[in-house]
């Protein structure tokens, strides 16, 4: 079976993730790396994560087009854990292209997948900030 593998903060999963998630399962076993808590406040703020890591891997793990999940602080421990798991897929967001990967030269091929309009973690979170029920 081909491997593949998947990273990010999965702070908030939405359906973005789930139909990404959904496509590297018809591409072989899924792996996903996720962001330690202290790694994704020095990216997006001291705000998030929204959700704790514990609560994040719950909801990975529950996902039935995930094998496994691991857990990343920086990028060394994201190239490590990509080494030893020798992806034959990487699926990444379209907004990464003609970006830096971290780990590239251990996977035999990057899939770009497009994301879905107006289904982002930010998008989210910031609708909640200016929209009530």
């Amino acid at each position: 079976m081909m491997k593949v593998w998947v990273n990010g903060s999965f702070d908030v999963v939405h359906i973005g993730h789930i139909r990404l998630l959904e496509y590297a399962s018809t591409l072989g076993s899924v792996k996903v790396g996720i962001d330690t808590n202290e790694r994704i406040q020095k990216l997006k703020g001291k705000d998030r994560p929204f959700n704790t890591l514990i609560d994040r891997i719950e909801f990975l793990r529950s996902i039935k087009y995930v094998t496994s999940v691991e857990v990343f602080n920086t990028d060394e421990q994201l190239i490590n854990l990509i080494k030893q798991y020798q992806p034959d897929y990487m699926i990444i967001g379209s907004d990464y292209k003609n970006k830096p990967i971290i780990g590239l030269e251990y996977i035999k091929k990057i899939v770009y997948f497009d994301r879905i309009k107006n289904k982002s973690t930010t998008e989210i979170l910031n609708y909640g900030k200016t929209n009530s029920l």
